[in-house]
């Protein structure tokens, strides 16, 4: 097993501690369920799919599994257990500690963030106002994404992204579809950058985080529950736009990091951050540099050459795999050592 692959599995082995956090907010039914999975394959759990009616399912790296009623992989779909009306009454409001009305904001956007930097995706009849969502009522399905912390995730990452003659890092975007790691590895990467990597030659430096959905620290009360390194100052809760500016004006970071760009406004202030002579590290959607080419908001971006590397993620050889490494001012590939 070479280097790489041996960092790779590690997202498989996971922590099976992680899947517990979410356990109080499943109803009950569903938690007796989870609990009672062999604990091998709660490591393995990316995401938890209720839906209403439907058999229970959990995400693997390896693909989708139904839960039986006793607990186990169904092993037909009959055997699978269905989440009924009083399942997703119950999980809604354990979700909303009781009050719908006070998670508007975030139904707007379809999701719930969860303590820790889990988030529940939510989908259901939406409701509009001046054809805008206002919100959603008779919900009916939901994901609940797990959040793991991995230590070292981004080390093979990290020496693609330091600029020597500096002593810092270049302008970077992460670039996946969804559930390739994006997330996780920018953590890691935020926190390696402000603690320093010795072993890079990579001094610490000041990070500012725009956290808008609190999944990158999993600020409870301000405060991080995730490690996002030592020099790293939280802006939890905040739109990417404005918290990047907020940030620049007050704190005087180095790099300033962010999770998913994806409004003209977050493409206008990353454009501020490079113009102040702070270093971007970022992330989006997307398995291709000419995918990304061909949405308005980004298309500006490549055109004058904003990222001086484009990292793509994917699942190739594993959650995490460095797909390819793009120079972003010549465009073109650099190549990457399988």
């Amino acid at each position: 097993m070479n280097k790489t692959e041996h960092q790779f599995s590690g997202w498989q082995r996971g922590s099976a501690g992680v899947l517990e956090e979410i356990l109080p907010l499943l109803p009950a039914n569903i938690r007796r369920l989870v609990i009672s999975l062999d604990l091998k394959l709660k490591e393995k759990v990316e995401e938890v799919r209720i839906r209403q009616g439907k058999p229970l399912s959990l995400s693997l790296a390896e693909g989708d599994i139904l839960i039986s009623r006793e607990g186990r992989p169904a092993r037909q779909d009959s055997d699978a257990y269905l989440v009924t009306p009083a399942d997703m009454e119950s999980l809604i409001n354990l979700l909303s500690g009781s009050s719908l009305y006070a998670l508007e904001e975030e139904l707007r956007s379809g999701f719930i963030t969860l303590p820790g930097g889990h988030r529940a995706g939510i989908t259901g009849k939406a409701v509009l106002d001046g054809g805008k969502v206002k919100t959603l009522k008779y919900l009916s399905c939901c994901n609940i994404r797990v959040s793991r912390e991995i230590y070292g995730a981004a080390s093979e990452v990290l020496p693609q992204i330091i600029n020597k003659k500096c002593g810092g890092i270049y302008h970077t975007l992460l670039l996946s579809p969804p559930r390739c790691g994006k997330t996780t590895i920018l953590r890691d990467l935020i926190r390696q950058i402000s603690s320093g990597a010795p072993a890079y030659g990579l001094p610490g430096l000041t990070v500012g985080l725009v956290d808008e959905r609190s999944e990158i620290a999993g600020c409870c009360r301000g405060i991080p529950q995730r490690d996002v390194g030592i020099r790293t100052d939280v802006l939890d809760g905040c739109p990417k736009a404005e918290g990047m500016m907020m940030l620049l004006r007050s704190m005087g970071p180095q790099v300033i990091a962010t999770d998913e760009i994806g409004r003209r406004e977050d493409a206008d202030a990353l454009e501020e951050v490079l113009n102040a002579g702070v270093k971007i590290l970022t992330t989006a959607h997307g398995s291709s540099l000419a995918e990304l080419a061909e949405r308005p908001v980004f298309s500006n971006l490549i055109r004058t050459k904003t990222f001086e590397r484009i990292i793509i993620l994917g699942r190739s050889r594993g959650v995490g795999t460095i797909e390819d490494i793009i120079d972003g001012k010549s465009l073109r590939s650099l190549g990457v050592k399988k």
